[in-house]
């Protein structure tokens, strides 16, 4: 099968565009061959990921200068992933100054090719919201998730580098996701009746143990509650994408797709399942951090943190609450930020736990309420976990304020 360019793109990949077009259709070819397409597709919008110093490196950061260099901009809306730092809260969080060195230059790349600075892996909750059928190139797992499941949007999970290209030359190959034939499920999740799915770490939970079975492939839920809202299934995506490279999932009477194949296979779940996975993963640890943010907080989630504070009580444990730098601000607005950092927490912009230092930050136990977290904190940040709903969490790690206080 031979990839076929039109007139426009054969230019852009004979370099008359300039030579960062060239290189970015280059890798652009070399993923469609890759994998079989027929041909090239417009997108509406890009999720640029490889904006952490931690996870990019210096290698990293060396590509995308060339890049700038050779003159390549994005030719469609494009937006960045969480970064390795709060750009304006980095000291007191702690950050050492020879990383945040490092990150305000990839800042300053990506700013100068006309990247949207978002640092969000949410961006449904800031907007940029395609619509159902929509072509988009995202790169962070749980936004390829949400996308995919939630939105009824078509993306692969696009690498760093093949994201930026598809930015600079508004194009991606067309395969996999893309087309009708491969959005199908073919393993249906039964959930036990006795399984309440009450919170949003619930969630999780069920996706991990979900993405571990899948493996990959794309199960459909059959009797999913109805009472959901989208942080339940944000949280649901992003732990099977961790687990099991989940991309897609549908949910009857939830998402806008739902389609099964014939000999789909069916998965029961059990209570004693869950609760068995809980146990492996949760710790009565005395831990260094509670971060929740992963993926990154809904100001509804941040309203509850601020009702859960707002008590007369006051924190033992730092609390990094992981946002959009615009939740952040509408959370300023609404008054949360002053109640949360009043009682000792901190609502962190443009980061998360698991993209930023941490580990050289002094944190080596860490709480969370992301099924996503669980696994990602201890290989990438070297780091214990406690797992549990953040109620409880928080209410694990209060204390009464001194009169003086």
């Amino acid at each position: 099968m031979s990839l076929e360019l039109t007139k426009k793109q054969q230019k852009m990949y004979d370099g008359e565009f300039g030579e960062g077009v060239q290189i970015a259709m280059e890798i652009l070819v070399a993923l469609g061959k890759i994998y079989n397409a027929r041909s090239m597709i417009p997108i509406t919008s890009v999720q640029v990921a490889g904006v952490s110093y931690k996870t990019i490196g210096d290698a990293g950061l060396e590509f995308i200068k060339e890049m700038r260099d050779k003159g390549a901009k994005v030719r469609v809306p494009a937006f960045l992933n969480p970064a390795g730092m709060d750009r304006e809260q980095w000291e007191k969080m702690g950050v050492p100054a020879h990383f945040a060195r490092k990150q305000m230059e990839i800042f300053d790349i990506y700013e100068s090719m006309g990247i949207n600075p978002t640092y969000t892996c949410t961006p449904y909750l800031i907007g940029i919201r395609p619509k159902i059928g929509e072509h988009v190139a995202w790169a962070e797992s749980s936004a390829v998730s949400f996308a995919n499941s939630v939105l009824g949007a078509r993306t692969n999970r696009e690498g760093g580098p093949s994201a930026l290209a598809a930015a600079i030359c508004g194009i991606t190959p067309n395969y996999g996701l893309h087309l009708d034939e491969n959005r199908i499920a073919n393993k249906v999740v039964i959930i036990d009746e006795s399984i309440k799915l009450e919170d949003r770490a619930d969630y999780g939970l069920l996706g991990l143990k979900i993405g571990k079975l899948a493996k990959g492939s794309y199960p459909a839920f059959e009797n999913l509650p109805k009472e959901h809202d989208e942080d339940k299934l944000k949280y649901l995506g992003a732990a099977m994408a961790a687990s099991g490279s989940v991309p897609l999932f549908f949910a009857r009477g939830i998402t806008p797709e739902y389609c099964v194949s014939e000999d789909a296979e069916r998965i029961e779940i059990g209570k004693s399942e869950l609760e068995e996975l809980k146990e492996r993963i949760s710790t009565d640890l005395i831990v260094d951090l509670i971060s929740t943010g992963c993926p990154h907080a809904s100001i509804k989630e941040i309203e509850e943190i601020a009702e859960m504070l707002n008590n007369g009580k006051r924190l033992k444990t730092k609390l990094w609450i992981c946002c959009a730098r615009q939740i952040k601000n509408m959370a300023d607005e609404k008054g949360y930020t002053k109640i949360i950092e009043d009682a000792g927490g901190r609502i962190v912009a443009d980061t998360c736990m698991v993209v930023s230092p941490i580990e050289q930050m002094g944190f080596k136990k860490t709480a969370v309420n992301s099924g996503k977290a669980t696994k990602y904190l201890p290989t990438m940040c070297k780091q214990e976990i406690a797992f549990d709903r953040l109620g409880k969490l928080i209410e694990n790690c209060t204390e009464e304020k001194n009169h003086g206080d």
